[in-house]
């Protein structure tokens, strides 16, 4: 009894790219979906109506200042004012952004909302916006 033993002495010589493309999309559809979460603003505030256009996305510096007293430039929340308007100073004078748009809540103290214009002026800002919401058309 033999036993007939086949040497395939053929080399494989190109690579299977089937798995490294599914692997490849399955994380492409999981940086799409997380994406917009990672985005959200460090606190919650809702915004006066206006008419107004949509504005371009560049390299900005957000304020936000809550109705509740509390504040935030970028991702970094503050409790007090006077904190606030340091990391207003940082920010410019640290980071390439010049542009500031401020979020501020319909029933935040006005007072804050100036003193934060005024302290972005002074630090460098060369824009300032108010962010509002699209005003529903009739």
């Amino acid at each position: 009894m033999g036993f007939k033993v086949e040497n395939d002495d053929t080399m494989m010589t190109g690579i299977n790219v089937a798995p490294l493309v599914d692997v490849c999309l399955v994380l492409v559809i999981i940086f799409m979906v997380t994406a917009p979460l990672l985005s959200e603003p460090a606190l919650k505030v809702n915004l006066p109506k206006a008419k107004t256009q949509e504005g371009e996305e560049k390299d900005k510096i957000t304020l936000t200042i809550s109705a509740g007293g509390r504040f935030a430039v970028n991702e970094k929340v503050y409790t007090d004012e006077p904190a606030f308007l340091a990391g207003i100073d940082k920010a410019l004078k640290e980071g390439f952004a010049r542009l500031v748009v401020i979020k501020a809540d319909e029933e935040a103290s006005y007072g804050a909302l100036t003193d934060a214009m005024q302290r972005a002026k002074e630090s460098g800002a060369t824009g300032i916006t108010i962010a509002t919401e699209q005003k529903k058309r009739r």
